[in-house]
């Protein structure tokens, strides 16, 4: 069984092409193939491309938790350089078809930027889905109660749910903490992203990611775009931003109906053949 290993700024996935043949993989399977040391290794796995009526190609998303993710910033720009070292697509545009919807890709001719239409963020309790009491309303600045403290954060969509939590110091350390439990809360029926989020100026930010089903994460291109809509929701950004994560930098693109476009690159590693023994 091959696969294709890329990075993301350090978020990696394997790509597994099921070539036109019916394929899944249970939970069990994708947490092994996932695992540091009893598999390949990966933030994931990216299956396809899959047959769709509703765009150029399907793609399927797994956790390496052995669950399946609506969407992926950096998974859809792996994608995206896969199709195009594969001669599948070319320089022209492609559409992808993902469980959290239609998103348009397109790869610069030497193949170094990638740049994903994410989609329109919403801020809904409804749509994300959000628990809160009352009724369905935009979740910004609400207070989220923990084990040990509390935060204010906001909730967004661009297909998959998040949690940006803003805060004046970002650590490692604070994200691996409070990561987990903010995942989880029941506030989050379809758990959550979590990003811890600071300010740097109208064209910058710095998050930490906690990634649902993956945990801490060097990089993420949903995460970047559901924390650049929420800078720009509440003033402090304009419309390009640019994102520092642990593994490098994202530029957006948000217009005022938090439409995002996201550029950023995908680094081959190279392909790798599973053996069966390792399932």
């Amino acid at each position: 069984m091959n696969f294709e290993k890329y990075h993301a700024l350090g978020n990696d996935y394997l790509v597994f092409n099921p070539r036109k043949k019916q394929h899944t993989f249970t939970p069990e399977q994708t947490i092994r193939i996932c695992h540091r040391n009893f598999g390949l290794g990966s933030d994931g796995i990216l299956v396809g491309p899959l047959p769709t009526d509703r765009a150029d190609f399907g793609l399927q998303i797994l956790n390496p938790d052995g669950s399946e993710a609506e969407k992926s910033g950096n998974g859809l720009r792996i994608f995206a350089r896969y199709l195009r070292d594969a001669k599948l697509v070319g320089k022209d545009p492609f559409t992808v078809n993902t469980l959290g919807g239609v998103v348009s890709c397109e790869v610069s001719s030497d193949a170094s930027t990638i740049s994903v239409e994410m989609g329109q963020v919403s801020f809904h309790s409804d749509i994300i889905p959000v628990s809160i009491e009352g009724n369905p309303r935009e979740v910004l600045e609400e207070n989220i109660v923990l084990s040990d403290t509390n935060f204010i954060y906001y909730a967004a969509t661009i297909g998959n749910p998040h949690c940006v939590v803003p805060v004046d110091e970002l650590t490692e350390s604070l994200t691996k903490k409070y990561g987990p439990e903010l995942e989880n809360h029941p506030s989050f029926p379809n758990r959550t992203n979590v990003q811890f989020l600071k300010i740097l100026d109208r064209n910058r930010i710095k998050i930490e990611i906690w990634e649902r089903g993956a945990g801490y994460t060097l990089a993420s291109g949903s995460s970047s775009s559901a924390a650049g809509a929420v800078a720009r929701k509440i003033g402090a950004c304009d419309e390009d931003i640019t994102v520092e994560m642990p593994g490098g930098e994202i530029q957006l693109h948000i217009d005022n109906q938090f439409n995002v476009l996201m550029k950023g690159p995908a680094t081959r590693v190279g392909q790798m053949e599973l053996d069966p023994e390792c399932l």
